[in-house]
């Protein structure tokens, strides 16, 4: 039997010098976190299986582009980054003493560093040149701060990285959307290189791998193979267990029956759980962009379920996964087949002419664009409208107007043409990179560095079940809202019709959420003026998905209430009433202050239409 090789990690002074009595001083000057003892053969024989399994992920890299199924587009990609960067450059290095203040800057706070790291070494109490945002997570390990190296470490990445958005903040030259894709560039880089996304400037991910032999690295390029076999070559960063949840099992519970579909959609109508309900039932159209069980997760965090227990009759549009037969399909086939479809199919289901409608996201952009049109046809049979964090106007629409410039939907035209549509994990990653900080990084060094499997989350487990889009409706929504803002310029043109959302005078109820990274608060406070009838403007807190999913029963965060949304979002904000807990109860008054009339609980299926399947059905099942 060989004999095992063991190495203990010991704190050894060079030869010659003293050791110091301060003990708060040696702790200060001690090196990276030591593991106690470290296996050197079990080490190696990791280190070999580490590398191993990375031929594993190369393997599966490579493959779908050797045969094809793949091209890579990280070229076409670079070039924009290296183009919006060069812009910034150049203004700073065009004036030689301009270019010379810039550097110097740095190095004053390089400097300033130094300095303080060297008072830090004889004994001196650490004062830091720069600290971290108190919300800023990947320095949250006590070694930090209470280790020299990593302290250092650590000041000298956010100097730099903080150096590097002055430079696109000041440089006056930049038009408003290439400085917005130079500091979202920037950003993108700087949480690329931090020090805590690497084994060796980790101190947590040191210990670990030194306490485990390397075992977590192993687990870690284990997981990143397979994480790019299932993205069939594209890193598929896996942000839950997804094996924990299952659709129809413990995640979107809420009983109803699919009673309606056709190319585009199902209509899911939910089983009454009162007696009586309102005579107006409810539609809500949510993005096809992500699946709709976003509103309707666990039992406890449904909207949906917690609308049928408020006596509400519930019908629901689940958009089809669309592939390469449904290229064609355009945004007025969306509206027409989609939120006018499903009025057809109401009608016949409960035989009522009036509803009231939410469109989430992108699909209170089409809730919106479908008043807009119905109103030119003279059709009433929307009597109120909610908006769940949506947009009319976009002129403040937020970080993803990184991607939209007339030469980057040049090039998008032309990918998605060749396959008719655009792959789901583009947009996923899109929106991940909006969030990088939260939805990648720590990811990457959990799953890929610590070797750890991610907790099973319903959210995450949404968000990573991504879809696709087809490629008219896709390019079509990009230029006419995003590139051009047709539909607030009243330019718009949909069903052979120039639509104006001021003929649309039904009430809007309008939410909005504080820390939008999607829809802004503020570029959904500016929409609400384009409306021709009254709206009632409420402010969530938290973001995009949270600041919505806030149930009464376990409420995280508040919302505001106030006048009409007129001038500034901040004036607004400052005279608004701040509520603990849901804004759900508000919308839910609001909605019976409509019409408040009742019938008799409505069974989906029993009338004109019968039951296709249970929901939530099966459209929402194909993943992409």
């Amino acid at each position: 039997m060989a004999k095992q090789r063991t190495i203990v990690l010991k704190d050894k002074l060079p030869k010659g010098r003293k050791r110091v009595q301060n003990v708060a001083a040696v702790k200060e000057q001690s090196p990276p976190p030591q593991a106690g003892a470290v296996d050197i053969e079990q080490f190696s024989k990791n280190i070999a299986r580490v590398v191993e399994e990375g031929g594993k992920a190369l393997a599966a890299y490579l493959k779908p582009r050797e045969d094809g199924s793949v091209k890579t587009e990280a070229a076409e990609e670079v070039a924009d980054v290296v183009k919006t960067l060069g812009q910034v450059a150049e203004y700073w290095l065009s004036d030689p003493q301009r270019a010379v203040e810039v550097q110097a800057q740095l190095g004053k706070a390089y400097l300033d560093l130094w300095a303080a790291a060297v008072r830090r070494m004889t004994g001196e109490p650490p004062k830091p040149v720069v600290e971290p945002d108190p919300r800023d997570k990947r320095f949250a390990d006590p070694e930090w701060t209470s280790n020299a190296f990593y302290d250092f470490l650590k000041q000298s990445y956010l100097l730099t990285t903080q150096w590097a958005d002055r430079l696109v903040a000041n440089a006056p030259a930049l038009d408003d959307h290439t400085r917005h894709k130079a500091a979202f560039y920037v950003r993108q880089i700087g949480n690329a290189i931090s020090p805590s996304n690497f084994v060796l400037t980790n101190p947590e991910v040191l210990r670990e791998t030194l306490s485990s032999n390397g075992e977590n690295l192993v687990r870690g390029m284990h997981m990143l193979a397979e994480d790019i076999e299932a993205g069939h070559g594209e890193l598929k960063i896996r942000q839950s267990d997804v094996s924990k949840f299952a659709l129809g099992r413990n995640i979107a519970l809420t009983p109803g029956k699919v009673v309606y579909q056709n190319d585009l959609m199902q209509l899911i109508q939910y089983a009454p759980a009162t007696e009586s309900v309102l005579k107006r039932p409810l539609l809500i159209v949510p993005p096809w962009i992500n699946k709709f069980y976003i509103l309707d997760l666990s039992p406890e965090k449904s909207f949906i379920k917690w609308c049928v227990d408020q006596g509400l009759t519930v019908f629901v549009i689940s958009w089809v996964n669309p592939d390469a037969q449904l290229a064609t399909k355009t945004f007025e086939d969306y509206m027409r087949e989609g939120p006018l479809a499903a009025l057809d199919a109401i009608k016949a289901a409960t035989g009522e002419d009036e509803v009231n409608a939410i469109g989430y996201c992108v699909g209170g952009t089409l809730l919106s664009i479908a008043l807009a049109w119905m109103a030119t046809k003279g059709d009433k049979r929307i009597a109120s409208a909610t908006l769940f964090a949506a947009q009319v106007d976009f002129t403040y629409a937020g970080d993803l107007m990184v991607f939209v410039d007339e030469d980057q939907l040049k090039t998008l035209e032309a990918k998605i043409a060749e396959r008719g549509y655009l792959a789901g994990e583009k947009m996923a990653n899109a929106f991940n990179m909006l969030r990088s900080n939260d939805l990648i990084w720590p990811y990457v060094i959990s799953n890929y560095l610590k070797g750890k499997q991610p907790y099973p989350f319903d959210l995450l487990y949404w968000n990573s079940d991504s879809t696709r889009m087809p490629a008219a409706n896709h390019v079509f929504y990009l230029r006419n809202c995003y590139l051009d803002n047709k539909l607030a310029k009243g330019q718009m043109e949909i069903g052979g019709e120039r639509i104006d959302l001021g003929n649309v005078t039904i009430p809007i109820y309008n939410l909005a959420t504080r820390e939008d990274h999607i829809a802004p608060a503020k570029s959904a406070f500016l929409g609400s003026k384009f409306f021709g009838g009254p709206v009632t403007f409420v402010l969530a807190g938290s973001g995009h998905i949270a600041g919505v999913i806030n149930p009464p029963g376990k409420p995280k965060y508040q919302y505001w209430t106030g006048d009409a949304p007129i001038g500034n979002l901040d004036r607004w904000i400052a005279k608004a009433h701040e509520h603990p807990g849901s804004w759900w109860p508000d919308w839910v008054e609001w909605i019976k202050a409509q019409d408040g009339a009742t019938v008799l609980a409505r069974e989906p299926g029993s009338g004109v239409l019968k039951a296709i399947e249970d929901a939530p059905g099966s459209y929402v099942k194909v993943r992409d």
